[in-house]
């Protein structure tokens, strides 16, 4: 098992602010992180930075030679216009293979440096290409098929159920890459059937599929018997380990409501 991501007392922020201080930790090949934490404890900045949007202000941050080519996908939040957004289920897929097309700077998603294909595109970036190739095109196919949206292909976006949406985006984020996932508080808005049905698929992807996994949420209880690590960050690591070790401390037991899960 490979490590992909390795944090070394690391900072994020912005200008004079540190958002995330002296973090520490590692994403393994195959895993399954939960990061957690109150509202602007810096998880959403955290996020930022191992997309490769902000830069660490201190420490070192790694990441392994096969994520810098294969790239993360990400499943950001979404927001009120984006679930009424006016396109079919098999056009929002499809738009996810244009970030295999785009040259990136290193430790970015989709980044394909050095190849042949990103010297072509330095030269004719991807929005002059009008159409997508067959591959580009059974890519889709094949991720609508593994997420089960397939016979969703032709309806509209915007009157999908929030559960159906969700598996769309993910289609999507696996048209970019199928190594990595960035899940931002992807149960938001979805009801509780909704809810467990993301969670046995997410599960599926990760043990059948072999994709790593990062989902940040607030639903400690809901996925603590899924997830393999915790990341609990209160601006500083409050903890990072196993679930079985999480529910022994003060935070955890917090988290899960003084339940012994």
């Amino acid at each position: 098992m490979s490590t992909l991501i390795t944090c070394r007392h690391v900072d994020f922020g912005y200008e004079n602010y540190d958002a995330v201080v002296d973090l520490s930790m590692e994403v393994d090949e195959g895993d399954y992180l939960c990061v957690v934490g109150a509202n602007g404890s810096g998880k959403s900045t955290l996020v930022k930075g191992l997309l490769g949007l902000i830069k660490p202000m201190k420490g070192e941050l790694t990441v392994a030679e096969e994520l810098r080519r294969t790239g993360i996908g990400y499943l950001p939040q979404q927001t009120a216009a984006q679930r009424d957004f006016p396109a079919s289920v098999y056009e929002v897929v499809l738009s996810g293979t244009l970030s295999r097309r785009t040259a990136r700077s290193p430790g970015d998603a989709g980044m394909k440096e050095g190849t042949p294909e990103t010297r072509f595109q330095r030269r004719r970036p991807f929005y002059k290409w009008p159409f997508y190739s067959p591959e580009e095109k059974r890519l889709a196919a094949s991720c609508m098929e593994k997420l089960g949206i397939s016979e969703l292909k032709n309806h509209c976006y915007r009157e999908l159920s929030g559960g159906q949406q969700q598996r769309v985006l993910i289609a999507r984020a696996l048209c970019a890459t199928s190594r990595m996932l960035i899940l931002d508080e992807p149960i938001t808005g979805l009801d509780p059937s909704a809810i467990q049905d993301f969670y046995r698929l997410v599960r599926r992807l990760n043990r059948d599929e072999g994709v790593t996994i990062l989902m940040v949420t607030h639903d400690v209880a809901g996925v603590i018997s899924q997830a393999n690590r915790i990341l609990h960050l209160q601006q500083r690591v409050v903890f990072f380990g196993k679930p079985e070790e999480y529910r022994r401390t003060a935070a955890g037991r917090r988290y899960l409501g003084g339940e012994d899960r």
